[in-house]
């Protein structure tokens, strides 16, 4: 009887190491579209590789666009990771247990892209399976993503499961983030009217009217001070809205890459890639650039460089790209004074970037 179980465990375990090695668990695709991939083995049958999978043999061959009265030996499956068999939150059947898939990590390719790309799955809850941070990243890791659940009973990959994770519960979900402009409207104080004043004294209405009139300019520098525009006034506007035009106009000199230059100090860091615009009134008279862009702390100073006119600026963090339409594909977005002394035209350009 021993003898015979030993047998069953030898075959057991043979049979794992024939699965793991026709598939290596990395994940292909963006969300929602992810999958693995499967290569078939000799004397494999539909039904024993949904088994393997947790996932039903019609939704493979549907998304590997093959027919299911074909099987061919060495043909590759794509097998669909779905809230069936896939999980980024702990959760699973009783009988079931958590295999791990992974990403590899890309040249330039950050915590952030890769949050986005396998279910905007926190941050922090990558760097709590993987014991790495963001800063520590390299090309060619294997980065755990996500749990595949198998049933215990019916996959070999369950042998080298893990009856639990630990998913952080602090970890925040994914939120949008906000172009500083609306930071701005979000923190500004809380303005209260003042109290009716019938009875009150002429010299008490005025100091009021003052300590309104102080807080209102007080807003409207901490606006300028990230780019936005000032609103309070007709005339305020037509004084400081900034012009879009590029570095040629006659008026406008640069500044030699700007008020943040002898600021900058290189960590060594770097990567490259599409740049956008945002509209902003600081820069065109005191050489104060802006920028917007992940994974980069607020206040970093950064260095951009457009080979295009062999120019360069240095500029301030103020933020994450915000979550929008216009932000896909680009790396980073600069106020539109930087964009000018750049030579850089309205729209999208390839940039290095530096910090």
């Amino acid at each position: 009887m021993l003898k015979i179980k030993g047998v069953l465990i030898i075959a057991f375990l043979v049979l794992t190491q024939c699965v793991w090695s026709q598939s290596d668990m990395t994940v292909q695709g963006t969300s929602p579209d992810l999958y693995l991939l499967h290569t078939v083995q000799p004397k494999e049958t539909w039904y024993g590789i949904g088994r393997i999978y947790n996932v039903s043999p019609k939704e493979i061959a549907t998304l590997s666009g093959v027919a299911m009265d074909k099987l061919n030996i060495g043909q590759q499956l794509k097998v669909p990771l779905s809230a069936h068999n896939f999980t980024q939150d702990g959760k699973k059947g009783a009988d079931e247990v958590f295999v791990p898939v992974y990403h590899i990590v890309q040249e330039k390719e950050w915590m952030y892209r890769i949050s986005q790309n396998h279910n905007k799955i926190p941050v922090e809850t990558l760097e709590k399976w993987n014991s790495v941070t963001n800063d520590h990243l390299q090309a060619g890791m294997k980065l755990v993503v996500g749990y595949l659940k198998v049933k215990t009973a019916h996959s070999p990959l369950a042998a080298t499961g893990l009856k639990k994770i630990v998913v952080p519960a602090t970890a925040p979900a994914v939120t949008t983030p906000k172009p500083p402009v609306e930071t701005v409207a979000q923190t500004k104080p809380t303005e209260t009217k003042p109290a009716e004043t019938k009875h009150e004294e002429p010299k008490a209405v005025e100091a009021k009217k003052e300590e309104l009139k102080k807080e209102e300019m007080k807003k409207e520098d901490l606006k300028k001070e990230i780019g936005a525009p000032a609103t309070t006034t007709e005339e305020k506007s037509s004084k400081t809205s900034a012009p879009v035009t590029p570095a040629t106009e006659a008026n406008y000199t640069g500044y030699k890459g700007g008020y943040f230059r002898s600021m900058y100090n290189s960590n060594g860091k770097s990567t490259a890639g599409n740049a956008g615009i945002f509209r902003s009134t600081s820069g065109w008279k005191d050489g104060k650039y802006y920028a917007l862009m992940n994974n980069v702390p607020v206040g970093t100073i950064v260095k951009i460089s457009y080979n295009s006119t062999n120019r360069s600026i240095y500029a301030k963090v103020l933020g994450q790209l915000p979550e929008m339409r216009e932000s896909v594909g680009l790396t980073v977005r600069l106020s539109d004074a930087a964009a000018a002394e750049l030579g850089a035209e309205m729209g999208k350009f390839y940039v290095d970037v530096a910090y």
